[in-house]
């Protein structure tokens, strides 16, 4: 695995202990604040724009539940500057469990990598 590649996991592994800790200073930091991001998260309409963004991701993390991330299927690839990562995110929670289809995007800046974009697609039950 090359430096880059480890690095990128390294920090799309952060995204998702920002998230288990409800550290939403911890998960701004890991995000580009430029009007260029972008989000969705499972079952909600895209949003654009790091004010949009930053604000879904405070009532997310302020919100009541609280998940348990199991990330499975984990592929990271990077060309120049910019990296992504997909894999599954198999969620846990009070009384329930999913699996979410992701795929983080990263750009690399002078501070490291910092997330432009998050796609999360919710797997169904049964196909």
């Amino acid at each position: 695995m090359s430096g880059d590649v480890a690095e990128l996991i390294i920090v799309n592994q952060a995204f998702y202990d920002a998230h288990e800790a409800r550290d939403a200073q911890a998960m701004a930091d890991l995000w580009l604040h430029t009007d260029d991001v972008w989000c969705v998260h499972p079952g909600w309409p895209i949003l654009r724009g790091w004010p949009a963004v930053g604000q879904s991701w405070d009532a997310i993390i302020g919100g009541p539940g609280r998940l348990q991330f199991i990330l499975t299927d984990v592929v990271a690839q990077v060309e120049g500057a910019t990296g992504w990562v997909s894999l599954n995110e198999n969620l846990v929670g009070p009384g329930e469990t999913s699996t979410v289809a992701t795929v983080n995007l990263f750009r690399f800046t002078d501070d490291g990598w910092r997330l432009l974009a998050h796609h999360g697609s919710p797997v169904m039950a049964s196909l």
